[in-house]
Order: C-alpha cells, then sequence, then structure tokens
C-alpha cells in the first residue's frame, strides 16, 4: 500500500526539489510512472535524446516510486545508478519511465527503471539504482 499519492509527491517535491525533471503519471505499490516531454534541451547532436536526460528521468523515477511507500523524505539519496543504453531514443518523442522497487529496506531502497520512446514496445533504456535511506527518528 502507498503512503503517498501521485498529487501528494508532485506538492511535496515541487517544494524540495522544483528542478526535477520529468511529470509523475501514477503510482502504486513499488512502482511509479513518469513522462517526460521533449525539447530541444534534452537533444543531443543527431536528435537523440541525451543519456543525462535518460539517468535523470530515471532517477527521479524511482524516488518518486520510494517515496510513495515511505513518505515525505528529502534526505533519501541516490547512492549508485547504473544505466545501459539499448537502442536510439528518438528525439520527436517524449520519453516515458516505468519504476520498479526490487528492494525496499530499513537503510537501502534498489530499483529499476525502463526507458522508452512513447509509442514504442522496446526500452531505450535501462537503469538499475540504489538509495539510501535516513534513519528513522
Amino acid at each position: 500500500m502507498t503512503v503517498m499519492t501521485a498529487a501528494a509527491i508532485e506538492d511535496f517535491l515541487d517544494e524540495i526539489f522544483p528542478q526535477r525533471t520529468g511529470t509523475i503519471e501514477g503510482v502504486d505499490e513499488m512502482r511509479a510512472t513518469m513522462s517526460l516531454a521533449i525539447e530541444d534541451e534534452h537533444l543531443r547532436p543527431g536528435a537523440s535524446v541525451s543519456g543525462p536526460t535518460l539517468m535523470g528521468l530515471a532517477d527521479v523515477c524511482l524516488y518518486v516510486a520510494i517515496l510513495a511507500q515511505i513518505g515525505p523524505e528529502p534526505m533519501a539519496v541516490t547512492s549508485d545508478l547504473h544505466c545501459r543504453f539499448l537502442r536510439r531514443p528518438r528525439g520527436d518523442r517524449d520519453i516515458l519511465a516505468n519504476a520498479r522497487i526490487l528492494k525496499l529496506g530499513r537503510r537501502l531502497a534498489v530499483g529499476e527503471v525502463q526507458l522508452f520512446s512513447a509509442g514504442e514496445e522496446a526500452p531505450v533504456a535501462l537503469v538499475t539504482a540504489t538509495y539510501v535511506l535516513p534513519d528513522p527518528e
């Protein structure tokens, strides 16, 4: 069961992390979905979505999935992130991110995020990441 809704997470992030990338589409048990409308600033030469854009969206999407489970915690932070680029992310399509938490412990959360060009079935990238969770007070 989630402890924060997508709307509550958006409000929380507006306050503590307004520079984030993407829009929350939904949260569920151990999952989150986000989208990013691609603009020129997200492109690299060759009209492909840049790697930093993909990794940034994936990082935020996993953070959203974690917040949905643990509640508003600004100090849950990324300690490791690995990205595998699988195919060219088209610059003329939005990017969709689907995060899934694989392990949610007291001190660590581990998850994966699949990224897609909108309208395509095969992922353009796969990100795995670990977050360090603060000590409960």
